[in-house]
């Protein structure tokens, strides 16, 4: 009796936590914005101090932090209910979003005060954390409802691939806030070459895992990035090559997976 009562009480501390980390990172982020503490928004410091930085997206790629909120407030408010506190997939989640959300917290007041190379530590933890987690659930190692599909296993694919590429952009951004430099031609090279690395990534994803999320989000990012540099012509076809390439992947397994 006791143990199902400190498993019972384990299980709430948990859904709690894990819903009041979600609220916490998506209302700093939301204060930052207002009241940027250091003068100047993330938005305005990744286009002015890093313009150069060519494996940034263009502006409204970043529009995809609406849809990644959507989904971790959804996963909070389902996992929160009664009825979902012995669910053995959420009971997986454990703490990592916990951790992910202290992380999330801490990257974002050191790029505000434009630290920006402890902000890459900062980004490779909330990695870390999202990484465990996605390893941790099995996604599409096993069959699941559809509610824990949409509202578990979607909203992580997605944000653990989203700070995939945002992890690639903030080491690029701290790399030339120490002003490394190079010639334009060896940047692209050099960017493109990281483009491929990311999509073999989100390829092998696809393939091993069967899971759809994590591709689109490299296809969104990726066709961000080519239309950001429709000016560098090479940029951007490359770009959009391996945009296409994984748009196929992903077309392809999805039909041979209901056939």
């Amino acid at each position: 009796m006791e143990t199902n009562t400190g498993k019972f009480n384990s299980d709430i501390i948990r859904q709690w936590a894990n819903f009041i980390a979600i609220l916490a990172a998506f209302f700093m982020n939301i204060y930052v914005n207002i009241a940027p503490p250091g003068g100047q928004t993330i938005g305005v410091i990744s286009n002015t101090m890093f313009k150069n930085v060519l494996i940034t997206p263009a502006s409204y790629a970043f529009a995809i932090w609406g849809l990644i909120y959507l989904g971790l407030i959804s996963f909070g408010i389902y996992q929160l209910l009664p009825e979902q506190r012995e669910n053995k997939i959420l009971r997986r989640c454990q703490y990592f979003l916990v951790g992910t959300s202290l992380a999330q917290i801490v990257w974002i007041f050191l790029f505000q005060y434009q630290l920006f190379t402890f902000s890459v530590l900062a980004m490779l933890g909330i990695l870390g954390f999202l990484i465990c987690l996605y390893l941790n659930l099995g996604i599409s190692y096993e069959r699941v409802s559809k509610k824990d599909k949409w509202l578990v296993y979607y909203p992580i694919s997605i944000y653990v691939a989203w700070i995939s590429v945002a992890t690639i952009v903030n080491v690029a951004c701290a790399l030339d806030s120490l002003g490394w430099n190079s010639s334009e031609k060896f940047a692209i090279i050099l960017t493109i070459i990281m483009l491929i690395i990311g999509t073999i990534i989100a390829a092998i994803i696809n393939i091993q895992k069967q899971d759809i999320a994590y591709p689109l989000v490299f296809i969104w990012a990726l066709t961000a990035i080519a239309v950001r540099h429709l000016d560098i012509l090479v940029l951007a076809i490359s770009a959009g090559i391996l945009a296409l390439g994984l748009a196929i992947l992903v077309s392809l397994k999805f039909f041979f997976k209901r056939f």
